[in-house]
């Protein structure tokens, strides 16, 4: 009898059987068209950049999901092994085979060899990914790169069968060539990487060129892919213009934080050894920090990529870049100013010294006026692209449309960038620092007040425009003035002699739109206007203007009024009292008065009759 425990590992759940079988389905799906051998009379084909690049996309290295991708090329290997009946052995027991020259009668067997290889180069990329923060796990890295290396020898000689045709044969050589170059890059053997490499780009330029455009796309993708490893490789064998090629790669892609950004640190990192202080503002700060020395050491070129690039797109993108290596140098030097006791000391120190500050804050207060610099001129070059497209004419009706309000909201945060560098530490008494802000500061103001005055003229609020404007003129006055003093320094700043022209032209405008509109008010008011002399109180449910009602003459009622017949008073004739009879009242008049004192006692003891 089986006991529970060997009983168990037979029961295998029927969800977990479907699940299987569903995976299976799916990752069939775009597979019949991979595994049909395409045979001319006895010549094998197989487009393997075609398969690894459409297997890739599908599953996972979109989103650089290497362990997915890994799980794919497992599975494919095992239905390959099961359709063609090349089974590693049995359940008992395993028997390795190789697929030779001898046995290739099908390009599915040329299709094994390439998922193995895939598969141990997926495995490799995951280790890399891992090595990151486990540095052990790149001896395991290296092991699976020179693994894939293998099998991809392996499918090199096997497309040297006279039945596979030469297209084949190029990409196979093509395919060991990539993957022996990216070994060589890992293990740092410049030469030989680089080597690898040229052959791999010179077999994809010449089966590009042998092609229709639509073909010779995918062979153009692989090329850019490898240019900038070949340029790193001749760069660190001592070619120094590889580096500015480098960044041209990396000003025409426009990409950030892919392999370009990664190669330009590196070679940066090499450099970073030699630099040991940097000057600024008459003072020198030593830099020890390897972070902020990268950062420093980069910042010169990413400038320079800047300045060249010509779409905006690309310009803001490597803004962001820069400004996120700025603040990761920053984090580096905060994390440096919590453990210096200079630092703790001024803290506690009742009054501090605001001139006097330690080179590591001084080396904090540099960093920060670059990543505000930075974040100012990214500002001003967004503002720049948002006039172009607002004073171009609207081409898409269901795009929105742009408003003045869109660049007031950069402009204040110029402002905001612009108002907390005076209050950097080392620089409070710093006069000529503090002139330059002011000046820039007054420059902003008047683009800010410009365009509020624009969003104004859109409502037709013509006196409140009108009002900015004369601001705007007092702002550029008052720059104008300063500016002589740093004609050398504030290059970068916008001309304000183009804004005082342009105000005052909107200004002649705005003043004529403001009469022009006084004028139709005017004609809408004469219609409405009195035509007749009837008072105010006989057309009260009527709207009317009339201008006299605010004089003294103000016409209200009809004076003096006219006549109106109304009924008279009625007339009383009393004509029944000439015959009314009256009693005679003699006698009780008489009796009251005879009655006395005798009377008045008898009448207060009730005798009175």
């Amino acid at each position: 009898q089986r006991t529970a425990r060997s009983v168990t590992p037979l029961r295998y759940p029927v969800v977990l059987r479907g699940l299987m079988v569903m995976a299976a389905m799916r990752d069939d799906a775009g597979e019949d068209k991979e595994n049909k051998a395409v045979e001319l009379g006895a010549t094998l084909s197989l487009e393997i950049l075609q398969i690894i690049k459409d297997s890739q996309q599908q599953h996972g290295l979109r989103h650089e999901d290497y362990q997915r991708y890994r799980g794919y090329c497992s599975r494919r290997l095992r239905r390959l092994r099961k359709a063609l009946g090349f089974k590693m052995g049995n359940k008992h027991k395993f028997t390795g085979k190789k697929v030779t020259t001898e046995i290739l009668s099908d390009n599915r067997y040329l299709l094994l060899v390439l998922m193995d290889a895939e598969r141990a180069w997926s495995y490799a990329m995951q280790l890399k990914q891992e090595a990151n923060t486990e540095p052990r796990k790149r001896f395991h890295l290296f092991s699976r790169l020179r693994k894939a290396v293998k099998h991809a020898e392996e499918l090199e000689s096997l497309c040297e069968s006279n039945r596979v045709d030469a297209k084949t044969k190029l990409e196979a050589q093509a395919y060991t060539a990539y993957l022996k170059g990216m070994l060589s890059f890992e293990l740092q053997e410049w030469k030989g990487a680089m080597q690898a490499l040229h052959k791999c780009k010179t077999i994809y330029e010449k089966l590009a060129s042998a092609f229709t455009d639509e073909q010779a796309v995918l062979y153009h993708q692989r090329v850019e892919e490898i240019s900038p490893n070949i340029r790193y490789c001749d760069y660190n064998i001592g070619d120094q213009s590889a580096m500015k090629e480098l960044i041209q790669m990396r000003m025409k892609s426009g990409e950030t934080g892919g392999l370009l950004d990664s190669l330009l640190t590196q070679t940066r990192a090499k450099h970073a050894a030699t630099m040991s202080e940097v000057k600024w503002r008459g003072r020198v700060i030593p830099v020890k920090i390897d972070k902020v020395r990268i950062f420093l050491l980069g910042l010169a070129d990413n400038e320079a990529a800047i300045a060249q690039t010509t779409t905006d797109e690309a310009k803001e993108r490597l803004y962001e870049s820069l400004l996120s290596e700025c603040r990761d140098a920053i984090q580096a030097v905060r994390e440096e100013l919590r453990v210096d006791p200079a630092q703790k000391q001024r803290e506690r120190s009742v009054e501090p010294d605001s001139g006097k500050v330690s080179t590591l804050q001084y080396l904090h207060s540099y960093l920060t006026y670059i990543k505000l610099s930075t974040a100012i001129k990214r500002n001003v070059a967004m503002a720049e692209a948002l006039q172009k497209q607002l004073s171009e004419p609207l081409q898409d009706e269901g795009k929105r449309v742009l408003r003045p309000q869109d660049l007031i909201r950069l402009y204040d945060i110029i402002l905001q960038n612009l108002s907390e560098l005076p209050q950097l530490s080392g620089l409070e008494d710093d006069k000529t620092f503090q002139a330059e802000v002011e000046l820039k500061t007054l420059v902003y103001k008047a683009y800010r007040c410009f365009f509020i005055a624009q969003s104004y003229v859109l409502v037709k609020k013509w006196s409140e425009a009108l009002v900015l404007y004369e601001r705007v003129l007092k702002y550029t006055s008052e720059a104008q003035t300063q500016t002589t003093k740093f004609t050398n320094h504030l290059q970068d700043l916008p001309d304000v002699k183009e804004l005082a022209a342009r105000v005052n032209a909107e200004k002649y405008s705005v003043q004529a739109a403001a009469i022009l509109d006084t004028e139709d008010v005017s004609e809408m008011v004469s219609q409405l206007q009195v035509k007749d002399n009837e008072p105010l109180r006989e057309c009260l449910d009527v709207f009317r203007i009339d201008p006299s009602l605010v004089t003294k003459h103000a016409n209200l009622v009809r004076f003096p009024p006219e006549f109106q017949p109304i009924p008279c008073k009625p007339l009383f004739f009393d004509l029944a009292l000439n015959h009314a009879a009256f009693p005679d009242l003699e006698e009780k008049v008489e009796q009251k008065g005879k009655g006395g004192l005798t009377g008045y006692i008898k009448g207060f003891f009730g005798f009175r009759g």
